[in-house]
């Protein structure tokens, strides 16, 4: 399947399983549904399970948590994760709270769909990604699927969840082609996954950022360095034991996020193993992540503004030679010259 297949197919199915889940969103009924994501929905499930609403992010949030305490288990789609923010009042001061105050005698089973934008010039307002914000919420849970497989299996697994949990769904992979089983399956949250293994460096990477670190890691492997990829899949929680366990191999990190470097996640991951491995680091920790400014409207400007393998490669040449002079690096390593 495609991405945008497995989401429409984990709706379809998480929607058959449960009769408490539904459907709400701005323009979720047009014929294009979401990037064909909610094709056949509305036919298939009617009005009273597909529900178009008003352009009022946080009422749709309102309402969505009122229903989720009624026993409910709505689907929030937005097009955009941007306009997310418009509905922090009730994700933050309520969806992610109530559990807490009501000693988990009230859940609340939310998930709210949000779709980063990236390409066609969309500009700063429309392709934020917010990987940080989110996972900063004590009650909030956010899981990023890189790969069709993990878009059904952790859709699915957000639904199931008896807390809100902010699906980032990366435009950018929509296309993306896998392996996906037909039936319904769940890919368990706070679980990262080790995609490549290797042993002279450990790539995390989040989001669209995977795909470019296993291309990365095909071209370190012809300078003699095996990189170890780790998809991180959920950001709250963190899956630390994974990481940690591979940078005790390793003794390397370069950490690839599709968001903003300052307090992001990129960042989070470092302080968790400086904290508990910091003995484990050969070499200093490296970022690859955005630049700090707004994304740029120009699509040529666009083109340049985000890091891709090539960053990745370099980061990890540089943590990997970094330490040469002490001999913990494969004597074979040496300057990358393509083929990005």
């Amino acid at each position: 399947m495609k991405f945008r297949e497995a989401v429409r197919d984990g709706t379809i199915q998480a929607m058959d399983n449960d009769p408490t889940v539904f459907l709400i969103g701005v323009g979720i009924i047009d014929p294009r549904a979401v990037w064909g994501t909610l094709s056949g929905a509305l036919e298939k499930f009617g009005p009273d399970r597909v529900v178009e609403g008003p352009l009022a992010e946080n009422a749709l949030t309102g309402i969505c948590v009122g229903a989720a305490t009624f026993g409910m288990r709505p689907v929030l789609v937005h097009h955009r994760i941007d306009f997310v923010m418009l509905t922090m009042d009730q994700l933050v001061n309520h969806a992610a709270k109530w559990p807490a105050m009501f000693g988990r005698q009230q859940t609340v089973p939310l998930v709210v769909r949000a779709v980063v934008g990236r390409g066609w010039g969309n500009g700063p307002q429309h392709t934020q990604s917010h990987h940080a914000i989110f996972s900063h919420i004590p009650g909030l849970k956010a899981v990023v699927p890189s790969n069709p497989r993990d878009a059904k299996g952790l859709l699915i697994a957000a639904i199931e969840d008896e807390e809100p949990v902010i699906y980032i769904e990366h435009r950018w992979l929509h296309e993306d082609d896998a392996e996906v089983p037909a039936e319904y399956f769940s890919t368990p949250i706070g679980r990262a996954a080790v995609v490549r293994p290797g042993r002279d460096v450990t790539v995390v990477a989040v989001g669209p950022m995977v795909s470019e670190s296993l291309k990365a890691a095909h071209a370190l492997e012809q300078t003699g360095v095996s990189a170890e990829v780790i998809d991180v899949r959920t950001l709250r929680p963190l899956d630390s034991e994974t990481i940690l366990a591979s940078v005790g191999k390793t003794g390397r990190l370069v950490v690839a996020d599709s968001d903003w470097s300052p307090c992001g996640i990129a960042g989070e991951v470092i302080a968790r193993v400086a904290e508990t491995a910091f003995d484990a680091l050969k070499a200093r920790p490296v970022r690859v992540t955005w630049p700090d400014s707004p994304v740029p409207s120009s699509e040529t400007i666009e083109a340049q503004f985000y890091p891709g393998a090539r960053e990745i490669q370099v980061a990890a040449t540089r943590v990997c030679e970094s330490r040469a002079d002490k001999g913990v690096v494969p004597s074979t390593v040496k300057h990358f010259e393509g083929p990005f």
